[in-house]
């Protein structure tokens, strides 16, 4: 028999043997996970780049490691539970000479930061690529230090001169007035807003004009408060375009609030009159046209989302093509958007073949979404294909995969 006493000392000795073990135990694993996680922040956010950082980011990175690393998409949607490697976090690969292109105002800040905190997760902290942010009065301060701490590649802010916001000297401004109480009246959607169509003008004019975009082959419209669902860290949309040598990539094809445009197809039909030469052999006409050029069935590509290829909106046919417009007035007259003007031309200009659908880029803005319905890129996305655009989508994008 063992005494009472000596077997309760044994007992104790026992648990805190244990104790002291498994004390041990979580220690070492949780050392192991945290040079795990130091392994995979790319060294920059360890160095002087702080510097450019909102003081409560430089803490965060400080003293909260797990939340400065992005997690992977595809640990989220389930593909997989890899650990990020330091090859997930830097592209060693070709890059194209091209950039995430932004229109926006300060008070978008915040939705802003939203979409590139997921731009970044899902594409950007690998490829790296630089943005340029547009407006046309100056950024604040604070809009500028919130914004350089979402990434760390190079951030451009630049001021739109302001003869390309203004109005040409042949409009008559208080038509231009009357007609938008009209389109107000009518409910026609922004029918009122006078900046909205200077935003119209300047995306379908002179964006790809500016100083800042100048030095770029290729671009990428991001639009503050959107988001994209799908992985796109083994994929280069900019390399695509380039390799596959396409001039203008998009993911939503809507039909245009025809309220907007009455008389835009008048002018587009004229314009193909006076400039034979501008229209490519193997166009997309039948997209955009039922009968042949008479009427317009209205489809465009939703241009919130487009890739570029900036040689083909500084070419002569382009430019002849928006000057045409313009002196036409319809952008303030009426309420011609940039995606119709985007459109008619990609499809009138292009060899067909130079348009490309990204079907592998989930893409939702508002109401509107692309999620790819294919198994296999579902594996890649967190996004329903329930949700995306009904008819108004199929009719005009099914008839573009179909020419």
């Amino acid at each position: 028999m063992i005494p009472r006493r000596l077997a309760a000392t044994r007992c104790r000795i026992l648990l805190f043997v244990i104790a002291f073990l498994a004390g041990y135990f979580f220690e070492y694993t949780r050392n192991i996970t945290f040079k795990n996680i130091s392994s995979v922040i790319p060294h920059h956010h360890q160095t002087d780049e702080q510097a450019h950082l909102h003081p409560v980011a430089i803490k965060t990175l400080t003293t909260n490691v797990n939340f400065t690393v992005p997690l992977p998409l595809s640990t989220s949607t389930g593909a997989t539970t890899e650990k990020l490697t330091q090859d997930d976090t830097q592209n060693n690969g070709p890059r194209a000479n091209a950039a995430f292109v932004v229109l926006l105002q300060n008070k978008d800040l915040h939705d802003m930061r939203k979409t590139m905190r997921n731009l970044e997760s899902v594409f950007n902290r690998k490829h790296g690529y630089p943005y340029v942010f547009l407006n046309n009065v100056p950024f604040t301060e604070h809009f500028k230090t919130h914004i350089r701490a979402m990434t760390t590649a190079p951030v451009k802010f630049g001021l739109i001169p302001k003869e390309h916001w203004s109005y040409p000297s042949f409009i008559n401004k208080t038509q231009a007035a009357l007609n938008r109480v009209d389109m107000e009246n009518r409910n026609v959607p922004y029918g009122e807003s006078e900046s909205y169509r200077h935003m119209c003008r300047y995306m379908s004019g002179f964006i790809f004009k500016h100083e800042l975009v100048q030095e770029y082959d290729y671009y990428w419209r991001v639009e503050p408060g959107v988001s994209f669902s799908c992985d796109l860290l083994n994929v280069d949309p900019f390399m695509i375009m380039k390799t596959k040598k396409y001039k203008y990539g998009f993911t939503i094809a809507l039909p245009e609030f025809v309220d907007t445009i009455p008389t835009l197809w008048e002018n587009v039909k004229r314009f193909r009159k006076l400039h034979p030469e501008h229209i490519a052999k193997r166009n997309s006409l039948e997209w955009i046209s039922y009968d042949k050029g008479d009427t317009y069935n209205n489809c465009h590509f939703w241009s919130n989302f487009e890739i570029v290829d900036t040689s083909f909106f500084r070419s002569k046919a382009y430019l002849d093509f928006f000057q045409f417009l313009d002196d036409a007035g319809g952008f303030f007259y009426e309420r011609w958007g940039d995606a119709p003007v985007h459109s008619i031309a990609a499809a009138l200009m292009l060899d067909r073949r130079e348009i490309h659908f990204f079907n592998e880029i989930g893409y939702r803005h508002g109401m509107y979404e692309h999620c790819p319905e294919s198994p296999e890129l579902q594996l890649k996305c967190a996004c329903d294909p329930k949700d995306n655009v009904d008819w108004v989508q199929f009719s005009c994008l099914r008839r573009f995969l179909e020419i």
